[in-house]
């Protein structure tokens, strides 16, 4: 490897490795599986690399890395929405990836914890994609709206109206399922 070579990996390295943690959540959250979240992160991380000029010159690479992120991943979206894929999972049944999220504690607690985790999971599935994005990157990831401004492009204004109905939406779905919700 050259001089210039491990240098420009330095830099990059110095520049990105704050964010990985953040940047890879936000690939789950899109993404919404480990696979594709893997895909998406490091996808991203590749597309970025040659463009380390501009990461340099940006004030605030965070945000600047998360918009990319989200970029491609509409754009990837679009492109397999075109294709008309029919994808079969070999997964088995929904929500089974978040069983072993329930830990091992009493196995009625254990219990209690995965028909929650499973029932908040079904009612994120029922928002539009536009409200669970928002509910997920603010309420889970701990985004302030500013900041998902700048990944997703969408005004403030429509963020908060976004994030009020989409909790609004999930206090609905929850207490008809007969389950108590926490803001």
């Amino acid at each position: 490897m050259s001089p210039i070579d491990h240098q420009q990996r330095a830099s990059f390295d110095a520049l990105v490795r704050p964010h990985l943690d953040r940047l890879y959540r936000l690939s789950f959250r899109l993404a919404g599986n480990k696979p594709e979240a893997e895909d998406l992160f490091q996808d991203v991380l590749t597309k970025i690399y040659p463009r380390l000029n501009d990461l340099v010159d940006i004030e605030e690479p965070g945000s600047w890395l998360c918009r990319i992120m989200y970029n491609h991943f509409i754009d990837n979206r679009r492109r397999y929405a075109r294709q008309r894929l029919v994808v079969i999972s070999e997964q088995g049944l929904p929500g089974q990836n978040i069983e072993a999220i329930a830990g091992n504690l009493d196995p009625v607690v254990d219990s209690e914890r995965l028909d929650n985790i499973m029932r908040l999971d079904a009612a994120l599935s029922a928002l539009s994609e536009e409200h669970r994005l928002v509910v997920l990157l603010h309420d889970s990831e701990g985004y302030k709206l500013n900041e998902i401004q700048e990944v997703t492009g969408v005004p403030v204004g429509t963020l908060k109206s976004r994030l009020h109905r989409a909790r609004a939406r999930l206090r609905e779905i929850l207490s008809a399922d007969g389950t108590e919700s926490a803001d």
